[in-house]
């Protein structure tokens, strides 16, 4: 989806505040210089917010972000039309059109899909074979690694090695 911040969108002539959602996190730390103790020199910096403080932020804005109408010229407003009467807080997240189906195919929008992605069938994270293949599953396959292994240098001039074959679980979407 394509978004933007209220105050972010001043620049589509939608309202001008300023400000930036992850500013808002943003804390002031401050030491002390002096003799004893004494606070004779005061030195204050602002600090970023954890990493994780600032993901929860801005997936609670993707996740509650509001479609606004892409007809500017009038007032801005919600596009669902039940939805009208809410007013538009100026730190939502706000967005004209809908995100594309990256899970499908798209040769037009260039999306290439997830279909014979390689996932991880262990994990939770984005690899997962879970949220990668969109709830479509997934195939395994058996695959066959053969390589060179146990290498010894045999004196003057050449290399003795075995050959060595493992195999893997592969997993891709469906």
């Amino acid at each position: 989806m394509s978004v933007l911040l209220v105050h972010e969108a001043h620049t589509l002539g939608v309202r001008d505040t300023d400000g930036r959602a992850v500013a808002k996190l943003m804390s002031v730390d401050c030491r002390c210089h002096g003799v004893s103790g004494s606070c004779a020199v005061k030195t204050c910096w602002k600090t970023m917010s954890s990493f994780e403080k600032i993901g929860h932020l801005l997936k609670d804005k993707y996740e509650n972000s509001v479609q606004i109408s892409d007809k500017i010229k009038r007032k801005m407003r919600r596009r669902d039309k039940d939805q009208r009467k809410i007013p538009i807080r100026k730190d939502d997240l706000l967005y004209v059109n809908k995100s594309p189906n990256y899970c499908v195919e798209d040769k037009k929008l260039g999306i290439p899909g997830t279909q014979g992605r390689e996932c991880n069938r262990t994990s939770e994270g984005a690899d997962g074979c879970n949220l990668l293949c969109c709830g479509r599953g997934y195939n395994t396959h058996v695959v066959r690694h053969v390589e060179r292994c146990e290498c010894k240098f045999i004196w003057c001039c050449y290399v003795r090695c075995r050959r060595c074959e493992s195999m893997t679980d592969v997993h891709t979407c469906k």
